[in-house]
């Protein structure tokens, strides 16, 4: 399991986030405060406060994710 965390400040930022997320072979949760939603869900991360940095978990030894997403990663 790899945690960062990130943010999405815009529409464009989580469709691509999403686009990203969805071709993984496995999950990707994202978590704010008690909220936990499913990354490859649209309708999941905008139910997020997208004003405030972003929990990322992903479920897989490997951070080659992070590389795809580097420019939302605000800390690893």
């Amino acid at each position: 399991m790899v945690k960062a965390v990130i943010r999405l400040g815009s529409i464009d930022d989580v469709k691509d986030f999403v686009k990203k997320a969805n071709t993984l072979s496995y999950d990707v949760d994202l978590s704010l405060g008690k909220y936990t939603v499913d990354g490859k869900s649209i309708m999941g991360i905008f139910s997020l406060d997208l004003s405030r940095e972003i929990e990322l978990t992903i479920h897989s030894d490997s951070p080659a994710f992070l590389d795809d997403i580097s420019g939302y990663v605000v800390k690893k």
